[in-house]
């Protein structure tokens, strides 16, 4: 009997609940559909790049074990059906995701395939807590971080992770699938021939030379950085401020595609034991908790403000502006190092993230929105809950009525935390270059600061 693995955002062997339960069935055959869903943007240029190489490299694990790893494209309520009958599988597996547009496609396909005498089970393999699972005291969602976190940490705890499904194997007989012998895609030849027909690659220009430096998509990437953040958290609350040191995790592409769990990361993190350090972390993947949570209940978060009132917001419509900030050319030294490490490695030091999208947004008064897409395009870890969360946040447009009036000052900002201009000089190293001149500042920072908040206030006191 076969049982499929229908692979989403949980692009990994170990700690795969979904997995676990395909392989103790039997025979498994894992299938990643290109999906083509309504309400769904596609993901942006760098996500794709990502994808590519992390299915490039799960299937030369999943490979290692015989287990195929086919690739369809769009309407999983065709594909998966599709799939099933042409290798008569007998269950189909996989782990929940939690954004309205796909969850409706989930349940109308497993309610289809049941009908058909398909066993069909799913699993919680993305999140630490999902977002029904944390409720306020009259059921309703939670709006505001420190209650959230504070509910998440006293509700039952995150599960121990489990390890590599054993045994796994894949299936004995010579299936087809859409036309092809399944075990033609045992053989990496055609697999990457397949998977190269999506076109996530870029190729003119290739732009992604600096995210091949920089990053190795998959689980042996993300296991690798997994087995150093204990080092790394002793220290983790002081040094994860600095964009100029090494202070971070790096975890967070690996955690959106699913590469390591989050499970595993917790527990990692406890062995670093109860100290400023390791709280400051768990209190950031409780952060990420809370982007879903908020996802999960306002499912247009990325087109609609959380606050009405900001509809009426005078946004500027300046695409001079924005070209500037997009490119790392707004004369203002941190947010143009922001800008520049992000186009060359496709991520952005966190702190670095506020600063920019704050100056976007209320130096700038350019909308939320547009700051937004570009991150959608161009991060390795946007992900459908965290970036539109995260913008809304800063712009003030979010749950949280403080942040409208927290406008970072991104001179001062560098002044604290870049205060050697050691990350500042890594990206924008014109700043050194007295033969170079450097370009004004496009905005005077005082005098925008003001007009925002004065802005601002005219918005939330209507």
């Amino acid at each position: 009997m076969t049982t499929i693995w229908w692979i989403r955002d949980d692009l990994r062997l170990h700690d795969n609940p979904a997995l676990l339960a395909a392989a103790a069935d039997g025979e498994v055959l894992a299938v990643h559909v290109d999906e083509e869903i309504r309400g769904v943007r596609p993901l942006g240029g760098a996500a794709r790049w990502w994808l590519h190489h992390s299915l490039s490299a799960l299937a030369g694990s999943l490979r290692e074990h015989g287990v195929p790893l086919v690739l369809l494209s769009g309407d999983p309520e065709q594909q998966i059906p599709a799939l099933v009958e042409e290798v008569h599988a007998t269950a189909v597996l996989w782990n929940r995701r939690y954004h309205e547009p796909k969850r409706v496609v989930d349940a109308r396909l497993k309610a289809s395939l049941r009908t058909g005498n398909v066993r069909v089970e799913s699993f919680d393999g993305y999140l630490l807590h999902e977002p029904w699972t944390i409720a306020t005291q009259d059921g309703g969602p939670y709006k505001v971080y420190s209650p959230f976190a504070r509910a998440c940490r006293e509700s039952t705890p995150p599960r121990s992770p489990d390890g590599l499904p054993e045994p796994l194997a894949g299936p004995h007989l010579e299936l087809r699938a859409s036309g092809q012998e399944v075990h033609s895609w045992l053989r990496e030849e055609a697999f990457e021939q397949e998977l190269a027909r999506r076109g996530w690659l870029p190729t003119a220009p290739d732009w992604a030379g600096g995210l091949r430096e920089n990053w190795t998509p998959g689980e042996a990437g993300g296991r690798e950085r997994l087995a150093h953040i204990t080092d790394l958290l002793a220290d983790y609350a002081e040094d994860r401020e600095r964009p100029g040191a090494a202070g971070t995790t790096s975890l967070s592409p690996h955690l959106r595609f699913g590469e390591v769990s989050p499970h595993e990361v917790w527990q990692e993190s406890l062995r670093a034991g109860r100290g400023k350090g390791p709280e400051t972390f768990r209190s950031e993947l409780l952060w990420r908790e809370f982007a879903w949570h908020r996802l999960f209940h306002l499912p247009d978060l990325a087109t609609r403000n959380v606050r009405p009132q900001f509809d009426a917001f005078d946004w500027r419509d300046d695409e001079d502006a924005l070209r500037a900030w997009q490119q790392g050319r707004t004369g203002i030294d941190l947010v143009d190092a922001g800008m520049r490490e992000l186009w060359a490695i496709g991520w952005m030091h966190n702190r670095v993230r506020l600063v920019v999208a704050s100056f976007l947004t209320k130096n700038l008064r350019v909308h939320w929105r547009r700051g937004e897409e570009w991150f959608w395009d161009t991060l390795v870890d946007a992900d459908e809950a965290a970036n539109p969360f995260n913008w809304q946040w800063v712009a003030g447009t979010g749950d949280d009525a403080a942040p409208y009036f927290r406008v970072f000052n991104p001179e001062r900002q560098q002044e604290r935390f870049d205060p050697q201009g050691e990350y500042v000089r890594r990206w924008v190293p014109e700043v050194d270059n007295e033969s170079t001149e450097r370009a004004a500042p496009i905005v005077d920072v005082k005098a925008s600061r003001r007009d925002a908040l004065a802005a601002y206030a005219s918005i939330t006191q209507s």
